[in-house]
């Protein structure tokens, strides 16, 4: 998939300098916060059957149940995340497993 130049300029258009992309609270870093709950989001939904706010009848007793925080340590500092949990306890987010605390980046 190839990020558009209208979805580049949407992200920059409030750029100044280098702390705006890789400073502490910098573009990157909120970039890596959104891309890895919003996939821990997607496995979710892979893995209870259903998607968020679906009212149709779920073909599982299995149901979301609300996010936990976590902080990982990342290149550009500590993040701080919220992991979507299930009632049964069985979700293992593939992007961001339990116990491991250490993100390497989205190059695996």
């Amino acid at each position: 998939m190839a990020i558009t130049k209208e979805v580049l300029d949407e992200l920059l258009k409030e750029y100044r300098g280098p702390d705006d992309l890789i400073g502490p609270d910098g573009l990157l870093k909120q970039l890596t916060k959104a891309l890895i709950e919003r996939s821990m989001e997607a496995e979710l939904t892979e893995h209870v059957g259903y998607e968020k706010h679906d009212q149709d009848e779920k073909l599982t007793n299995n149901r979301r149940n609300g996010k936990t925080k976590r902080t990982l340590r990342t290149d550009h500092g500590p993040l701080e995340i919220k992991v979507p949990r299930d009632r049964d306890g069985t979700f293992e987010p593939a992007i961001g497993p339990k116990h491991q605390r250490k993100f390497k980046g989205f190059e695996d």
